[in-house]
């Protein structure tokens, strides 16, 4: 979806949309059409039994006493604050409506005049985020069905008053790298693991390089060199090699980067252990967790961040075949540590444990944060409402929450400890993959992981609820999320970049 921005009055013709405040307040522009039409948007705010409530939308078909063919009131403003993120789904809400009413093109009259706690150009431009991120939709396997209802918003014109038309322009480019960052994850989560495999995702992180992104990718010839025994034991069943892909984006001079770390498990079988077949194919999202390090390190590329970030990801498949790790098998990571493997599908673990001690040894990170879609446990605690935070330090762990807040990427903290080590003890080599039955799942799955962290400062996001919904949401259609993308672009902004420009 294309978004325009001019200083130019508002069209004649065509879909416009209009905000009002709470307590059917209007804008400028607002005040000036409800004059021109002799009251008849008071009227219409006044006939929907009350208030509208924030997103809400109040439509005018072939106003009387207007050229517009239709003019839609959006309602913006919440009694207890009105966050960024609130004014982002409410964007959300307008493109839904405009792709019932197969809306391609629509314009959006300025805010000015309504009490909001931001500017007119930030408010604009967050309701055209919300709209964007909102519209996508994976259609690249689909031919058009003539009975689909729904059609898809193209372009949307931000009509602003010169001042603000100006700051609008200055900041889209940072708004729209990271919806480009999301929308980037989306596309290779949604990717069938018939495409998407281990070898073409790896070629895939070669796009970033247009941006200024350095890429290296490492064969299995080089994993073995390296150690890295822990992955190929996952990979091994499959006949699609394994990769490492490193991607570093330098756009500040930093004595250590921050390190983003992603599990790429293309397609998750379960191995030897196999999954029961109802539900398996959603197992292509497996790697979700490296594709929200490749959309992260896009929108950080893509708006210049003053930023030095690494993102480093195991791409695999986990299959059932004669060569496949069985249960019972003891392999030795590369930190040189042995690990019992107990149940082949609990394989994530094993990849991140070879992946986060390749990133810590090599890059000596300020902080390393992995993403992973690990546990069916962590969505039994915590639903599909937010991720599973485990973190070893205080100050990372807090800065992950409130980006989660701001962005609407939620976290939840889980514990670690050495409590939970116990757990995760084997009797024949230094660990065991996995804990003990149904204790505590997510967050042995995390401290095992742990134990390949070298003592860095780190946090594990346990995203296996987050990553895929099975429902709309007011920011992301069914399907894949890209959650991470956000959260992280923003912990970056925040904490890890240069001062300078807002981008």
């Amino acid at each position: 979806m294309r978004v325009e921005i001019t200083a130019a009055p508002v069209p004649e013709t065509g879909v416009l949309v209009v905000p009002v405040g709470r307590e059917g307040a209007l804008s400028t522009a607002a005040a000036a059409l409800d004059a021109r039409s002799g009251g008849l948007l008071r009227r219409a705010l006044a006939a929907t039994g009350g208030p509208p409530k924030h997103g809400e939308l109040v439509e005018l078909l072939l106003p009387a006493g207007l050229p517009q063919e239709r003019i839609l009131l959006l309602a913006l403003g919440k009694p207890e604050g009105t966050r960024l993120l609130d004014l982002e789904e409410a964007g959300g809400a307008l493109a839904q409506r405009l792709a019932a009413l197969r809306s391609a093109r629509a314009h959006l009259a300025s805010p000015a005049g309504l009490d909001l706690p931001e500017p007119p150009a930030r408010v604009a431009l967050a309701l055209a985020t919300g709209c964007r991120l909102r519209a996508w939709r994976f259609t690249k396997y689909q031919h058009e069905r003539p009975d689909e209802p729904k059609g898809r918003i193209e372009e949307l014109v931000l009509h602003l008053e010169e001042e603000a038309a100006e700051a609008a322009r200055a900041a889209l480019p940072g708004e729209a790298a990271r919806v480009a960052g999301v929308l980037e994850a989306r596309e290779l989560v949604s990717e069938p693991a018939n495409v998407l495999d281990p070898p073409t995702f790896a070629q895939a992180c070669r796009r970033l390089e247009r941006l200024g992104v350095e890429v290296e990718i490492l064969d299995k010839d080089r994993l073995e060199a390296l150690g890295m025994r822990a992955l190929l034991a996952v990979a091994q069943g499959s006949a699609k090699p394994p990769f490492v892909v490193v991607m570093r984006w330098r756009g500040a001079a930093r004595e250590k980067p921050l390190a983003l770390v992603g599990k790429g498990v293309c397609f998750d079988t379960g191995g030897i252990s196999i999954k029961p077949a109802q539900g398996m194919e959603e197992m292509k999202f497996d790697m979700a967790g490296a594709a929200a390090v490749v959309g992260t390190l896009h929108a950080l590329a893509a708006r210049k961040a003053r930023a030095d970030v690494v993102g480093v990801v195991g791409l695999v498949e986990n299959m059932p075949s004669g060569t496949a790790q069985r249960p019972g098998d003891i392999v030795r990571a590369m930190s040189g540590k042995t690990i019992e493997v107990i149940n082949t599908d609990a394989e994530g673990r094993l990849v991140l444990a070879d992946v986060c001690w390749y990133t810590q040894d090599r890059f000596a990170p300020e902080a390393m944060i992995d993403l992973a879609t690990l546990t069916g446990a962590c969505i039994v605690a915590l639903g599909h409402e937010r991720a599973g935070l485990f973190a070893s330090d205080e100050r990372l762990a807090g800065r992950l929450l409130a980006a989660g807040e701001a962005t609407g990427e939620l976290l939840w903290r889980l514990p670690l400890g050495k409590a939970y080590e116990q757990h995760i003890k084997s009797e024949v080599a230094d660990f065991k993959n996995v804990g003990r039955a149904r204790e505590a799942g997510a967050t042995a799955g995390a401290v095992f992981i742990q134990q390949f962290t070298n003592g860095v400062p780190w946090a594990h996001l346990d995203i296996a609820g987050t990553a895929w919904t099975s429902r709309d949401l007011p920011l992301c259609a069914k399907g894949a999320t890209g959650f991470g993308v956000r959260l992280l672009d923003r912990l970056v902004a925040e904490h890890h970049e240069e001062p300078g420009p807002v981008g």
